[in-house]
């Protein structure tokens, strides 16, 4: 994937909704039940995070069994996580940072690749391998919208989806930003809901997030 084509799907992805839920999930039924009710509320573009050991069974699950639903891989930190995640059936790829072999790999990925960052220096580091869509990460540690607004005009090629502490209350104000395409949280998957089988509690929360308006 060429270094525009990469960064035009990447933004395309970016821009289907206003939030990207960031997800972790026990197996296949568990992501099958997560993503219908997601999905369902109007959140289509779901981060599968790999951190446990059913995440690229829940992917895969997804990809054959949800309608509607775009589904990647989260928390993507080295290069094997790109095409066991492709295998799964992941259509986007995102990691918390970069290291320099990751990436290498992650300029060359077939399939369109989010990197994280929390400081300028990385992200011109990643400008460099054409990289123009980018997570901020940990956003609310990492310095907020007040540090995305300082970085618009000197870096004001860059797209970001900020991620780390972002809720349903704080998600506006990163919206407003002229340089944000999207959040990414895990708000509208509560960990109670799941465990009593709320779907429809999922759903309304997920409404609601779609509901947000980016600038």
């Amino acid at each position: 994937m060429g270094q525009y084509q990469h960064t035009s799907a990447t933004l395309d992805l970016m821009r289907v909704s206003p939030v990207i839920p960031v997800l972790t999930m026990k197996d296949a039924a568990d992501g099958i039940a997560q993503a219908k009710a997601l999905v369902a509320g109007g959140l289509r573009v779901l981060e599968v995070t790999l951190r446990t050991a059913g995440a690229l069974e829940a992917i895969a699950a997804i990809a054959k069994s949800v309608p509607g639903a775009i589904v990647g891989a989260g928390t993507v930190t080295e290069p094997a996580h790109i095409q066991a995640s492709i295998d799964a059936g992941a259509t986007f790829l995102v990691s918390p940072g970069v290291s320099p072999k990751l990436r290498e790999a992650a300029a060359d990925s077939p399939i369109p690749f989010l990197p994280g960052i929390a400081t300028a220096s990385e992200a011109m580091a990643l400008m460099d391998y054409g990289f123009r869509a980018l997570k901020f990460f940990p956003a609310e540690a990492a310095g907020g919208a007040k540090y995305l607004s300082s970085i618009a005009g000197p870096l004001s090629q860059l797209t970001f989806c900020p991620t780390g502490g972002i809720d349903l209350a704080k998600a506006p104000t990163y919206l407003a930003l002229k340089n944000v395409a999207c959040v990414g949280g895990s708000w509208m998957v509560p960990k109670s809901l799941i465990d009593a089988g709320d779907w429809e509690g999922i759903e309304k929360l997920a409404r609601e997030a779609a509901n947000l308006k980016a600038s």
